[in-house]
Parts: C-alpha cells; structure tokens; sequence
C-alpha cells in the first residue's frame, strides 16, 4: 500500500471534508502530524470500520480536488 504525503495547508481542507461526510468523527479522530499518515489512516479505518485501502483511496480522491466542496 501506498502512503500519501498530506500537507498542513492541505490537512485543513481535507479535514473539513472529511468531517462533513463522516460527521461522527470527533476531532481527536482527525488530527495528523506530519509525517503521519499510515497512523492516521489507521486511525480512520478502525473509526469508520472500512479497510485501509479504501481509506487510503478516499483521502488520495479528496486531495487530488481539495478545491471542489463535493465529498
């Protein structure tokens, strides 16, 4: 599998995306360090009950178009 590389500025978006779809996560689910992605990926796929390669795509296809507000 892959690990994407998730910028800060780039977080802030996608954060907010993602807490629009999945509006159970609480913040404590989505914070991210840099240079910390396979833990939150781990982190998303035990919250959101789907496999990491699914998580791993969901967040590749919401940083390939941060500027569109579709989820």
């Amino acid at each position: 599998m892959s690990i994407l590389k998730i910028t800060a500025s780039d977080w802030e978006v996608l954060k907010i995306k993602l807490s629009r779809k999945y509006n159970h996560l609480t913040d404590d689910d989505l914070v991210y360090t840099s240079g910390e992605e396979e833990a939150l990926v781990n982190r998303l796929a035990k919250r959101l009950r789907r496999d990491k390669e699914y998580i791993t795509f969901t967040l590749a296809k919401e940083l390939s178009n941060l500027e569109s507000n579709r989820l």
